[in-house]
């Protein structure tokens, strides 16, 4: 079982009945292939990228689900031949969740292994002997000096 998600695009004039039976069609294909549907949003009619048999909107629809790949090939065949579907993707997720979760238990590893911060106070943020004035605000400071000289 791998989890995968599916991005299509449906034609903006089709009717609501229309977009929930294509759902409630596909929601059946997936649990009748012994999958699990998680979730499916309805996105809404949004402006294309670019135009697609002669639309520039579509209604679009997420799903993310579980399932093996013999129903993804049953659910791109429907969608070929549907007239209501534009565009379709199925991308699969799973590879990618497991290579994020991979990273974030390395991050958290190294993070167990860096020794804790210490708070230090200091007592001035300048070190022994030099200024803690930062050069360009002392160098405003003795220009504005100059000029209130010259001007006396």
């Amino acid at each position: 079982m791998r989890i995968y998600e599916e991005m299509f695009i449906v034609r903006p004039d089709a009717s609501e009945e229309e977009i929930d039976g294509l759902i409630d069609q596909t929601k059946q294909i997936i649990t009748g292939g012994g999958g699990t549907v998680d979730k499916a949003d309805k996105w809404g009619i949004r402006k294309l990228g670019y135009r697609v048999a002669k639309r520039s909107e579509g209604f679009y629809i997420l799903f993310q689900f579980t399932c093996g790949p013999e129903v993804i090939k049953e659910i791109e065949r429907r969608f070929r031949v549907s007239d209501l579907v534009l565009k379709f993707m199925t991308v699969r997720i799973d590879e990618r969740l497991k290579k994020i979760e991979k990273r974030r238990k390395q991050r958290e590893k190294r993070a167990k292994r860096r020794p804790a911060p210490t708070a230090s106070v200091s007592s001035g943020g300048g070190a022994p002997g030099r200024p803690t004035v930062p050069v360009a605000d002392q160098m405003i400071a003795e220009a504005a000096a100059e000029s209130a000289d010259k001007e006396r």
